[in-house]
């Protein structure tokens, strides 16, 4: 019976372990793959750059958003009139539209009055609203991690008189009445706001606006209010790993989410920890991986924009900008290139790079854009000109930026379309007066639609397209 036993079960393993004819044999390469010191200090180089790219994508915007809110709260002596600059918890405007020489918001507009205000949460902030007679406004709520986490303004409060509460977290207490509470993430948080003003239109009533936007903490402002200011951020100079630097310091004042802690724990491979940054406990082979991780980073945000983004007519269409989830590469390049970006039921930004046959728009060549009709927007339009390499307005003869709603002059064939002119010099012709002047260089558009109808959202509306003439 034992060697009965001891045949059956010598069977039995032999059944286990020889795969059947039928059975497909899959390749395990990790069960090829040799423990040489080669293959480990490669294997960590590649663990490092991976590591490298998802730490950056995932915490550019927060180290973005703390550089941005020290260098929006220091307020040089004299303040250029386009600047939106104020001490903290303070709010500042600009009293002109932006201009080519207004480095501080890449691709800004010039279609609105930029208002801007960084505010330290150790209690509730109380931002009083003016009456604006339906002239267009919003200021957005920005947590730290440059996520709009609430609208107020013309499309979404209306633009009567009203009072709004930013409220930290974990605070419990009580409002006055007619204080809208609007709780938010992040203990400090940017006001980033826009206050319609038209080309041409007569600045003093809507300074005078301006200046009846209040903000002030629950309980009214005390001494130690007076000179509260942001600690400096740690120098980083000639630091190649400086980023996570500054990362580790902004996540001391920024706790980790918890929906984002099973990846944050992955980093402490590269030495960033809940506790900062410890680079001396970083392999060389993971250091060398890890720099090459933070060269190619800034290249694998701007390639969301492929995934993230539709082709309309040759136009860059992109949603969500309020509603990032857990697109980490499309948060970080709106936190860049587009910061304090709205959503698209507050404004759509359709970007043209190419003419309608696929190459990039230069000043060397001359360009035209028919709109068929006014885009049916709720607000206002404007197509608005770019320098590729800095994101900027574009210094001109006429000192005119865009073509939109308040261009003086702007002419409107008998069917109400509307043809724009496009290249570096003045052009010839009966649309002369809606030329937009083009640098020398490649450049973008913008295609700005302030409070967009359905039709535009939906695709129903036609985007025109960017024709180059011969």
């Amino acid at each position: 019976m034992k060697n009965i036993a001891l045949l059956c079960s010598i069977v039995i393993a032999t059944l286990i372990s020889v795969p059947s004819l039928s059975e497909e044999a899959f390749p395990d390469k990790l069960l090829a793959t040799p423990t040489t010191p080669e293959v480990v200090a490669k294997g960590m180089e590649a663990d490092g750059y991976q590591l490298g790219i998802s730490a950056y994508v995932w915490g550019y915007p927060l180290v973005r958003m703390e550089r941005v809110i020290r260098q929006y709260s220091d307020v040089p002596n004299p303040n250029p009139p386009t600047s939106y600059r104020a001490p903290l918890n303070k709010i500042g405007w600009a009293s002109q539209l932006a201009t080519p020489e207004a480095k501080d918001m890449p691709t800004a507009n010039n279609d609105t009055f930029y208002m801007s205000a960084v505010v330290k949460l150790d209690r509730p902030y109380i931002l009083t609203v003016p009456d604006t007679h339906d002239r267009y406004y919003v200021v957005n709520v920005f947590n730290m991690w440059q996520e709009l986490e609430h609208y107020i303004g013309r499309r979404t409060t209306g633009t009567k008189a009203g009072r709004y509460a930013i409220v930290p977290p974990g605070w419990d207490g009580g409002l006055p009445s007619g204080v809208k509470r609007l709780d938010v993430t992040t203990n400090k948080v940017w006001l980033w706001g826009r206050l319609r003003i038209a080309q041409g239109e007569p600045a003093g009533p809507v300074l005078t606006l301006q200046k009846e936007f209040k903000l002030e903490p629950l309980g009214g402002f005390t001494a130690k209010d007076k000179d509260a200011k942001l600690s400096s951020m740690p120098s980083i100079a000639g630091d190649d790993l400086g980023f996570f630097k500054h990362l580790a310091f902004a996540l001391k004042d920024n706790k980790v989410k918890p929906a984002d802690e099973a990846l944050f724990a992955q980093f402490s491979r590269i030495g960033l920890t809940k506790d900062g940054f410890d680079p001396t406990k970083i392999p060389e082979p993971t250091r060398k991986g890890l720099l090459r991780g933070l060269e190619d980073a800034p290249a694998v945000a701007v390639s969301s924009l492929a995934s993230t983004t539709v082709n309309r007519n040759g136009w860059t269409w992109g949603t969500g900008l309020d509603r990032f989830g857990f697109n980490y590469p499309l948060r970080a390049v709106v936190a860049g290139d587009y910061l304090g970006g709205n959503g698209e039921r507050e404004a759509m930004y359709p970007l043209r790079s190419t003419d309608a046959d696929g190459n990039a728009l230069n000043g060397a060549s001359r360009y035209v854009v028919k709109l068929d009709r006014e885009p049916p927007v709720n607000a206002f339009w404007s197509l608005t000109m770019y320098d590729d390499a800095d994101k900027m307005l574009v210094p001109n003869s006429i000192g005119r930026f865009k073509v939109g709603t308040d261009t003086k002059g702007l002419k409107r064939a008998a069917d109400g379309s509307i043809t724009i002119p496009i290249q570096g010099d003045p052009p010839q012709g009966d649309d002369a007066a809606n030329w937009l002047p083009a640098p020398k260089g490649n450049f973008y558009v913008i295609l700005r639609l302030y409070q967009p109808s359905d039709q535009i959202l939906s695709g129903a509306y036609q985007l025109p397209q960017v024709r180059k003439l011969q």
